[in-house]
């Protein structure tokens, strides 16, 4: 079992129509969060729980993000990229025109989360499973969004995003964990959603999953954007007191 850590695709291509007009001419990766480009946040975070490197999956004005980001240098992390195409292949598509970054094994995460937890303890847990996918899950309760999964006994019963019932009391996370061989059932440049993939998996009995006790933060609406801003401001001034 290798320590070495899993490369992240990030997804983001969507055109994020909900934070309109913030985004009609920026796509949300660089919505401005405290003064900087969302994906900064991001990259810092991942680059403080030990990643490497980072495929962007982007569609909508993805080229803003990749003359942002350029290599990745400037964050201790290599940055490569990879477009849709002509036409937005979904989550689960955009990451199968990623394969040949991402390599046998990555991290996928959405590109308006934020998610303070143990990366490491997550990729230990998923190599421990060989399983060829695993579902992080949190306790949300219907807290902070709508929960999404049923999770009995440290095993996802159910999961779905569109037809929830009241024994759902946990949400994905928005951090998933993958080897190549999960998407040998997603149709090549066609598209295909992410939740999808994982019903899959979970219908055949092969999804692992890892509950996460740190609550996500996300900036997919503004309710979410605002609260993503105050909880990063938090957490600079509590580095500048730690230095103090």
């Amino acid at each position: 079992m290798s320590d070495r850590p899993f490369p992240v695709a990030i997804l983001a291509g969507g055109l994020a129509t909900r934070l309109r007009p913030l985004t009609e001419t920026i796509p949300k990766a660089l919505v401005d969060v405290n003064g900087e480009a969302f994906i900064a946040h991001q990259l810092r975070l991942l680059r403080a729980n030990g990643i490497e490197r980072v495929v962007v999956c982007a569609g909508y004005r993805g080229e803003m993000i990749q003359e942002l980001l350029g290599d990745g240098a400037r964050f201790g992390l290599r940055v490569e990229f990879s477009f849709d195409g002509p036409r937005l292949l979904g989550t689960a598509g955009a990451i199968n025109a990623a394969l040949p970054l991402l390599g046998e094994s990555f991290f996928v995460l959405y590109g308006d989360s934020y998610l303070p937890c143990d990366y490491r303890r997550v990729q230990r847990a998923f190599q421990e499973s060989g399983s060829p996918a695993m579902m992080t899950v949190f306790r949300n309760a219907c807290l902070w969004d709508t929960s999404n999964v049923e999770f009995v006994d440290g095993r996802i019963v159910a999961y779905d995003k569109r037809n929830r019932t009241p024994r759902m009391q946990y949400i994905d996370y928005g951090l998933g964990v993958f080897s190549q061989i999960a998407f040998e059932a997603v149709p090549r440049d066609e598209p295909y959603d992410l939740a999808a993939l994982y019903q899959h998996v979970l219908s055949q009995g092969k999804l692992a999953t890892f509950e996460v006790t740190e609550r996500f933060y996300e900036i997919g609406s503004f309710e979410g954007l605002e609260e993503t801003r105050r909880y990063l401001a938090l957490q600079a001034q509590a580095r500048k007191e730690s230095i103090v």
